[in-house]
């Protein structure tokens, strides 16, 4: 019915044959270099052939394989850029297209899940998708009222195709590793796996998507589109016109890319105070900048897709914001407690709270500048700086634990991160931590004082006397 490998032993046979791809390239790279040809120019016709090869079969697979691409997509910005610059392109194909399915296949949802009087429900409906993700594609169409409409169509056989893909992933995760330097590809594939459910579920999606087009309705700065129907497989949402964030990373002017950025860190920041929601899934295909007639720097973001949320009904975590500002303020003990606290250093070691410091203080460098220009470059610093198994870094991280409370957290924050860096913004990131991040004050106002103080007690009974 669709030309979605849906049989399992098919998926896992084309995402099998991965490794022994890269194998068989290297063995091919080898003989070109014997054969004369420079280890430069073959290092890059090889990387391009792996990116090729990786990418295409990622997309044509859809589900947990495609989902994983577009995760990986937006730290291109940590590879150095010898070996991004061939992934680049392979990789931003995954943002906004991937082969569609028949078009009967699409007829035969629609009238299983709408009726089949479904196309009376439309005034007019494409059959072309103008988008196509992981688990659905989208389809331009005007609803019965006249309103401009996206249809988002769940490909039949999406859940097994999740499941199967990333099980079968996770287990040459390491093979994948190299991709991202710094970055552990295994524990972002267990997370992706467990949030299948909810990626499938059209009506958990919609109910997000309403609480955000409710909170922003009539916000100068974000923009979300309203629900219009929802049923099992299919979701009905208003058209959002605007400029894909993928052309803006390519092709924006520098009013455009900043302005992009801004408000992606306002949409970060503001977005779980505001709906007690954290919109988990921010790669480029997910954004559009809204023109007008007005200034660049009046233009709005649209923002799409809400199939993959954390929920958190107090916002963000204070303790993220106040050892944030504690570690700006080089308070390395309080924060070394903070961080026993919260189960990011577990019980059973012991760090050089120093040593901590100056392992997170490069990290968090955009939050102490009042203006930071986030840049490819200062991205692979970070990269290779905590991936470098010969770095002191790279062991102090390899000591710190994830908390599971924040790993979807962490991994946004990763992600929107790698976003900006895509854009090389300007942003004032300090601006929207202040406005947004609960326990983050300006740097020339005092800390909570009675928090500080009572880290501090905790810190002083736990020093050796005497």
């Amino acid at each position: 019915m669709s030309d979605l490998p849906r049989k399992a032993v098919t998926r896992t046979a084309k995402l099998a044959a991965l490794p022994l791809g890269f194998a068989g390239r290297a063995t091919w790279g080898l003989g070109k270099r014997i054969g004369g040809r420079s280890a430069e120019i073959v290092g890059r016709e090889l990387q391009q052939r792996t990116a090729e090869q990786l990418f295409k079969v990622l997309g044509e697979l859809k589900g947990g394989a495609m989902k994983f691409g577009q995760a990986l997509s937006v730290f291109e910005s940590a590879l150095p850029e010898e070996v991004a610059g061939p992934y680049r392109a392979a990789l931003t194909k995954l943002q906004e297209a991937a082969p569609p399915m028949p078009t009967s296949t699409v007829h035969t949802v629609l009238a299983e899940r709408l009726g089949e009087e479904w196309r009376e429900l439309f005034q007019e409906f494409a059959d072309r998708p103008s988008a196509a993700a992981s688990i659905g594609q989208v389809h331009r169409a005007v609803w019965h009222d006249g309103r401009p409409v996206a249809v988002k169509v769940q490909y039949p056989g999406a859940g097994e195709a999740l499941l199967s893909d990333l099980t079968q992933l996770s287990r040459f995760a390491r093979l994948l590793g190299p991709l991202i330097p710094g970055m552990d590809v295994k524990p972002l594939i267990t997370e992706l796996r467990n949030r299948v459910s909810e990626e499938l579920d059209y009506a958990l999606e919609a109910e997000a998507q309403r609480a955000h087009a409710a909170e922003f309705d009539g916000d100068g700065d974000v923009r979300v589109p309203a629900v219009v129907h929802q049923s099992d497989q299919i979701l009905v949402t208003e058209w959002l016109d605007g400029i894909p964030l993928a052309e803006v990373i390519a092709d924006g002017t520098p009013e455009q890319r900043n302005r992009a950025g801004q408000l992606l860190a306002r949409f970060l920041f503001s977005g779980p105070a505001r709906t007690g929601l954290l919109h988990a899934d921010p790669h480029p295909g997910n954004f559009r900048l809204l023109a007008d007639d007005g200034p660049v720097s009046a233009w709005q973001l649209g923002v799409l897709d809400f199939g993959t949320v954390d929920r958190l009904p107090e916002g963000l975590p204070p303790t993220i914001g106040t050892a944030l500002r504690m570690t700006l303020d080089g308070q390395a003990e309080v924060v070394y407690q903070q961080l026993c606290d919260e189960g990011f250093v577990k019980e059973s070691i012991e760090l050089d709270p120093e040593a901590v410091l100056e392992y997170l203080l490069p990290i968090i460098e955009p939050a102490q500048a009042e203006e930071f220009t986030f840049t490819r470059d200062w991205m692979r610093r970070q990269a290779t700086r905590i991936g470098d198994p010969r770095s002191p870094a790279h062991q102090l991280g390899k000591q710190l634990n994830l908390p599971p409370a924040y790993l979807l957290i962490h991994r946004v924050t990763l992600s929107t991160i790698g976003v900006l860096c895509q854009l090389g913004a300007e942003v004032r990131l300090r601006d929207e931590l202040i406005d947004w991040l609960p326990g983050f004050v300006p740097l020339d106002e005092p800390a909570d004082e009675e928090e500080t103080t009572e880290l501090e007690g905790r810190v002083a009974a736990e020093e050796p006397t005497g």
